[in-house]
């Protein structure tokens, strides 16, 4: 069965209203930047949402909350790096927030693929996100309960896919996607190359295809994603960066604190020098980007 489709917008177009939805990614790194835009031209309202976190900037799952779609956000660290969409309509009493331990997270999501309606853990015990659950002591130790968490659609981003859904991962993009695959009734993946069947060594998949309902290949997409190297000189670091297209405002601004918080003392861009640790908000914009 081939599960190819041509648009974002054709695989997400039955997205409903009030859905469960699991997005990947570990902050930029294997988000489904594509697809979640394409969700937003589509726009269902009283999405509840599974991420590990809030979303940044103004792009992905940041900019769905700026949409008014998402009722509930179900994630590890509502408070990472820019996360104004969230917090403003946060405080403003808009939007509900599921508090989740990352480990916890991950293992409920498991829990879900797998059948298992709960699970004991000792996190959380003690505290207020442990309040009103089911405990139980083992061996002398008390563990609070957690159920499985399920989603109506998952969307994900995966780096190689064949026609039937087989896919795999580029390094850290890994991260949450596999597990959200197995955890929803419908999985919806973008991938960076669709190569033909057969294409994948089997023994190289991680997400075998009957997890996966659709695919749309969406070629050069390595947005939030970068490739950087540090060496160590006489004078200090070098860092080079590698990315497929240029940053967009956020990353600049995020790789400027990268390079001011380890006062590297050179910083490269594809082998061209640029201005360090003076101006590191400054050059991104004049730089010579060669594609990857």
């Amino acid at each position: 069965m081939n599960k190819r489709f041509a648009t974002a917008a054709e695989a997400v177009a039955d997205i409903f209203d009030g859905a469960t939805v699991m997005i990947g990614g570990f902050g930029g790194s294997g988000a489904p930047i594509e697809l979640i835009h394409a969700l937003i031209d589509a726009g269902p309202k009283n999405l509840t949402v599974i991420n590990n976190n809030a979303g940044n900037g103004h792009v992905g799952l940041a900019a769905m909350i700026e949409q008014g779609m998402v009722k509930k956000l179900i994630c590890s660290f509502p408070k990472s790096k820019d996360p104004k969409a969230f917090t403003d309509r946060y405080l403003a009493g808009e939007i509900e927030l599921e508090l989740v331990p990352q480990g916890t997270l991950a293992e409920r999501i498991r829990a879900g693929g797998a059948g298992i309606p709960a699970f004991y853990t000792p996190t959380a015990y003690g505290t207020e996100l442990g309040e009103n659950k089911p405990t139980a002591e083992f061996d002398g130790k008390p563990y609070v309960q957690e159920r499985w968490l399920k989603a109506d659609f998952a969307l994900i981003k995966a780096e190689l896919g064949d026609p039937y859904g087989n896919l795999t991962y580029r390094l850290a993009a890994r991260n949450f996607n596999p597990l959200m695959a197995t955890a929803a009734g419908k999985t919806i993946a973008q991938v960076s190359r669709l190569v033909p069947a057969g294409g994948i060594d089997p023994e190289a998949v991680v997400t075998p295809g009957i997890f996966v309902n659709r695919l749309v290949e969406i070629g050069g997409s390595r947005r939030g994603e970068m490739d950087i190297t540090v060496i160590s000189t006489d004078t200090g670091l070098d860092i080079s960066v590698t990315n497929g297209k240029p940053l967009d405002l956020d990353m600049q601004v995020e790789l400027g604190r990268f390079v001011r918080d380890l006062s590297l003392s050179r910083l490269s861009w594809n082998g061209e020098a640029l201005a360090g640790e003076a101006q590191p908000y400054l050059t991104f914009g004049k730089a010579r980007v060669v594609p990857a």
